[in-house]
């Protein structure tokens, strides 16, 4: 994958950016505004699947994230701000059942954390507390 800002002429990137896989397949998809990704990217996988789609804004991972199994399922959903990890985020099982869910402020967990096992039962319960400096 290329990241850089720059075009092969040297300039700022600007426009759609798609890059593909050695047998021709989309790889990924999205914008450039001033050699910094921006809006809705999407990322696939050498079947052709989706993998993951989110936004960016001037060129930090920003807003609502979900990623996907090789297979299609969810994996996985969560948000950012700024770069970092923040809001609400869940993790599937295998099967599309819940695997946990809990929240987070800059790039830490907060707050309660719910684990869950493959049927979906309630398994786990865990506290963060937030640092302060």
């Amino acid at each position: 994958m290329d990241q850089s800002e720059f075009d092969g002429d040297g300039q700022l990137k600007n426009g759609v950016f798609k890059t593909y896989f050695k047998d021709g397949s989309l790889s990924e998809i999205g914008e450039f505004v001033d050699g910094k990704k921006h809006g809705e990217w999407k990322y696939y996988l050498l079947s052709g699947l989706l993998k993951a789609t989110g936004f960016y804004v001037n060129g930090e991972i920003s807003g609502d994230w979900v990623w996907y199994r090789a297979n299609g399922e969810l994996m996985q959903t969560g948000g950012f701000t700024a770069g970092k990890k923040t809001g609400l985020w869940k993790r599937y099982h295998p099967n599309g059942a819940l695997a946990d869910e809990g929240a987070y402020v800059d790039d830490k967990k907060v707050g309660e954390w719910k684990t869950y096992d493959p049927q979906g039962n309630q398994i786990k319960t865990r506290v963060y507390r937030k640092k302060t400096a």
